[in-house]
């Protein structure tokens, strides 16, 4: 599959080739690098990666963002996108965004724009969060009203922990 990995908005094309269950063969630029790789949730993936001089292991966190997938490691923040969707995205807007609100890292909520009770719409900003240094704003995934906040500010929360339930108009 090729995609594209954006870094500081500079794009860099991506081919991933799967050997076998839970290995790859990457090819960023001229460097390849294999991976042997295994999901520890379905929000962080532990690799281990091997560019022929030297193998390490690497945790990455994983999360659908609006331009694509968010990927942290080490405390920087990646867009990846496959090539066509890079095509859809400017077409369409804004892609559809995950189904629940949670981070995409180990994080610290330092903000939370709503109350319980509010009336959002689709892409506003519900809750901050920041990890590393950077701050991440999760968004509404639909239209509807909070219904419950689960975090409040300065709680450490984790990937797969719901902050704020919305429950969707219609």
């Amino acid at each position: 599959m090729d995609y594209r990995l954006r870094i500081a908005q500079t794009d860099f094309p991506v081919e991933v080739k799967i050997n076998e269950e839970q290995k790859l063969d990457i090819m960023l630029g001229d460097n390849n690098y294999n991976v042997d790789y295994a999901a520890v949730s379905d929000f962080c993936i532990h690799m281990k990666v091997d560019d022929g001089i030297r193998a390490g292991n690497v945790s990455a966190f994983v999360a659908d963002g609006p331009d694509g997938k968010n990927i942290v490691i080490n405390g920087r923040s990646y867009v990846v996108q496959e090539h066509e969707s890079l095509a859809r995205a400017v077409k369409r807007g804004r892609p559809n965004l995950p189904d629940k609100i949670t981070p995409p890292t180990p994080a610290v909520v330092v903000a939370i724009p709503v109350n319980m009770g509010d009336r959002v719409k689709k892409g506003q900003a519900v809750i901050v969060v920041s990890a590393m240094k950077m701050e991440t704003t999760l968004c509404a995934p639909f239209d509807g009203t909070v219904i419950r906040i689960n975090a409040a500010v300065n709680d450490k929360v984790a990937p797969g922990q719901i902050l704020v339930d919305i429950e969707k108009d219609g």
